[in-house]
Formats: C-alpha cells, sequence, structure tokens
C-alpha cells in the first residue's frame, strides 16, 4: 500500500486554545508538512480545492508549485481539481506547468468538489455539476493529448486551432476520478479506464463500497479489465496513542469541535458521537494495532493500493508526533501486508538514483 499526506489548508480556531493562524503562518505550516511528508517516506501529498471560509485551498496548484520546490521526490496530488466549476483550459495551462516544475511529479484528482457554495460563484447551477464535469473532462483530455484542438461546448467559449502551452511533461499526466457521492463519477472513470480515489471520509464503509463495486462492473462494461483496476481511498481523522482509551481521550476535542462546523453540517454525518464513528466508520482512532485492524477491514471491502491521511487541526507537534507514528508503526505493516503497484517506476527511480 502507498500512502499520502492531504490537506484542505483549513484554517479553523485550535479546538482547545481557540488560537488562528493568520494566513501566512497556516501557509508555511502546510510547506513544513509537506516537508515532513517527504523525510518520514510517505509516497505523496495532496492539497484539495476550496472557495471560502475556512479554507485556504482555492489555489492548489500554487500551493503544489511551492511543495515542488522544496520536495524532490513525493508525488503531488490536488485532492481534488473542482473541474466541474473551472475553466479547462486555465487547468490545462497551470497544472501542465506544475507537472513541468516538479519534474513530472503531479498526479490529477478531478472531481465536483464538496462545497455547495462554489456553484454560483462560479456561474452552473449544482444540478448541472455532472453534466459540466464530463463536458470539461473530455475536453482537458483533448488539450493535453492534442494540439490544434477545434472544440465546442456548453459549458466554454469554442476553440479553433487552439494548442495550450506548456504541453505536459509527463506523457500522460496521471488522472484519477475523485468518489465520494454518485456514480456519475465511477462511471466517468470507468469509461476511460482510469482510477479512482474514494474520499471514504465521513459515512459508512457500505456507502463507498457501492461506489467502488459499480466502478469495476462498468470497467468490464467498457472492455477494460476490472482484476487491474486501481482504487485509493481516503480515510476519517488520524490520532495514535498507547491505547485506544488515550486517543480518544486526546482527540475528542477535535472532533468535537469540527462536528460544530458548516462543512461537518453539510456532510450529515450518520455517526451519533466519535465512539460511533471509531467502532462503524472509518475515523483511524487508536493504537496503532487498531488502526492497522481497521485498514485492512477497510481494505478487504474496496481492495485499494492507496491510502490518503490528514492531520489538518491538530497542532503542529501533534502533527509531527500522529505523522511519525504513522510512518514507523502502521505504514510498514501494511506495505507488507497489501500489494501496490502504483508509483512502481517512481521507486525504481529513486534505486537507481
Amino acid at each position: 500500500m502507498k500512502f499520502v499526506v492531504f490537506s484542505l489548508i483549513a484554517n479553523l480556531p485550535h479546538a482547545l486554545t481557540g488560537e488562528t493562524l493568520t494566513a501566512q503562518q497556516k501557509f508555511q505550516n502546510i510547506l513544513k508538512q509537506a516537508e515532513l511528508t517527504e523525510r518520514l517516506g510517505y509516497d505523496a501529498y495532496g492539497v484539495g480545492e476550496r472557495h471560502g471560509e475556512p479554507f485556504l485551498s482555492s489555489s492548489p496548484a500554487i500551493v503544489l508549485t511551492a511543495i515542488a520546490a522544496r520536495t524532490s521526490r513525493i508525488r503531488l496530488l490536488t485532492t481534488v481539481t473542482v473541474l466541474s466549476v473551472l475553466d479547462p483550459v486555465r487547468v490545462a495551462e497551470d497544472y501542465a506547468t506544475l507537472d513541468h516544475l516538479s519534474n513530472g511529479r503531479l498526479e490529477l484528482i478531478i472531481g465536483k468538489g464538496n462545497d455547495p457554495r462554489h456553484y454560483g460563484l462560479f456561474g452552473i447551477t449544482e444540478e448541472e455539476q455532472w453534466d459540466s464535469l464530463a463536458e470539461k473532462y473530455e475536453l482537458l483530455r483533448q488539450l493535453w493529448s492534442q494540439e490544434k484542438v477545434n472544440w465546442q461546448g456548453k459549458y466554454r467559449p469554442a476553440l479553433n486551432e487552439f494548442t495550450s502551452q506548456p504541453r505536459p511533461f509527463q506523457s500522460p499526466i496521471p488522472i484519477w476520478h475523485g468518489s465520494a457521492s454518485s456514480t456519475r463519477s465511477t462511471e466517468l472513470a470507468a469509461k476511460y479506464g482510469e482510477p479512482i480515489f474514494s474520499s471514504n471520509s465521513f459515512h459508512r464503509q457500505d456507502k463507498y463500497k457501492v461506489l467502488i463495486d459499480h466502478y469495476r462492473e462498468r470497467l468490464a462494461y467498457y472492455g477494460h479489465d476490472p482484476s487491474q483496476a486501481i482504487v485509493g481511498a481516503g480515510a476519517g481523522s488520524l490520532y495514535l496513542a498507547n491505547t485506544s482509551e488515550e486517543a480518544i481521550r486526546r482527540y475528542r476535542p477535535y472532533y468535537d469541535h469540527f462536528q460544530s462546523t458548516d462543512a461537518a453540517k453539510h456532510n450529515q454525518s450518520p455517526f451519533v458521537d466519535l465512539e460511533d464513528n471509531i467502532a462503524n466508520g472509518p475515523a483511524l482512532i487508536g493504537s496503532p494495532d487498531q488502526v492497522i485492524e481497521k485498514i485492512l477491514d477497510y481494505y478487504q471491502a474496496f481492495g485499494h493500493q492507496a491510502l490518503s491521511i490528514s492531520v489538518d487541526g491538530l497542532t503542529e507537534t501533534e502533527q509531527l508526533e500522529q505523522l511519525e507514528r504513522f510512518a514507523t508503526e502502521v505504514a510498514p505493516v501494511l506495505k507488507k501486508e497489501i500489494p501496490s503497484t502504483i508509483w512502481e517506476k517512481e521507486v525504481q527511480k529513486e534505486q537507481l538514483i
């Protein structure tokens, strides 16, 4: 299994102290977190996209470019690029530029996003999001694979003999499809035979398993081999301690604080409390052995090769503690237990160097 650390750059008051970082302090925290991710041997770092408080992640391409300048090995992911509301020409240009500046370490995860505020902000309705995503993705594919593109659609002006610049460094730039709530995303991924990344953050396992199963079924329908399916999955919040009791005690203020936010209310969590989430949901709260056991259980259901974790909201000291403990006490066991074929070429390159 491969491991991704990701952030939505949520800048909330600290659950215990009430302190809120300045935007500059938060960005510096993210840059340090990404550098730490590489030093600890993680495989990738991801930045999400949101357009409104409390998130500072409105420009993931720029943040990932800064991270690229401070790292040399880790893959750089967008988690996710909200393509349904963006101009594919601008996306093609920005991320091809990042692809060059990172020396070909970019992986794009596309989706419709998880914040209803961005629809009105960018001029589409929520009902249009899936049609917009499908149309814009087809154009993005053309822009990166073809020159002198002629195109006409509903969601942006027509193009005539247009070649986006720069051309991508990688051929092609790897693209994943974010999957959280609808078979429209898994259908689009299956159509092109491309991997999916399940959010697996807020609900019970069976909700996400239905979508992953649908993806594999539709891969076969489109003539792709479902046994070669590549699936990534997120997780709930991470907090490791020597015992379950200690982890719950230390993490509870963070959980309660987040549950009071608008973002949490929008996701309509089915869990009555933290203990319910730990027992029946994706939260990775407990001893290293307990967390390993839960991840293995989810692997039996999902068959995923990559897992993303987040330490957003914790103090910098706790971020360091949690990332170090996961890297040394959890990740090595899972790397041995769960096979993963993704990013193997990058590992081979490192070994040659």
